[in-house]
């Protein structure tokens, strides 16, 4: 029997005011084992936005709001399985993936890339979504 636990709960018409949203979302769910993180961006824990034009930090702020996010839900940096990093032009990938090599040195996930047109603000240059696998 899988037992889910949601962490951070909160509703996507307070975070994105400026869009007509009304979805029932979280920050992390931990099924058994397996942790789920929201993608995380150059938006801090508080909701504000940070590094606006600088992917570099925006991917800090996103590293640094995960692995609190994975220690909220009983995991660690060290069980990430894999990871998926969107960014919105290729001149941003040497600054994030800098970052978060940084970060997951010596963790050795998968990961996949992904360039694309844009995401959920404007502001945001990069987002990475992120997958842990707590051992038994």
């Amino acid at each position: 029997m899988t037992t889910h636990q949601r962490f951070r709960k909160f509703n996507t018409k307070e975070a994105y005011p400026e869009q007509s949203l009304d979805n029932d979302v979280c920050m992390v769910v931990r099924a058994n084992n397996t942790v789920y993180v929201r993608g995380q961006t150059a938006m801090d824990l508080d909701g504000k936005i940070v590094g606006i034009g600088d992917a570099a930090v925006q991917t800090e702020n996103a590293m640094t709001c995960a692995k609190v996010l994975l220690e909220e839900a009983g995991s660690k940096l060290e069980d990430v399985v894999k990871i998926v990093i969107y960014i919105t032009d290729r001149a941003y990938r040497e600054p994030v993936y800098r970052v978060v090599g940084k970060w997951l040195k010596g963790v050795y996930p998968v990961s996949t890339g992904i360039i694309v047109q844009g995401l959920a603000k404007p502001e945001y240059l990069m987002e990475i979504d992120i997958i842990a696998e707590i051992p038994a």
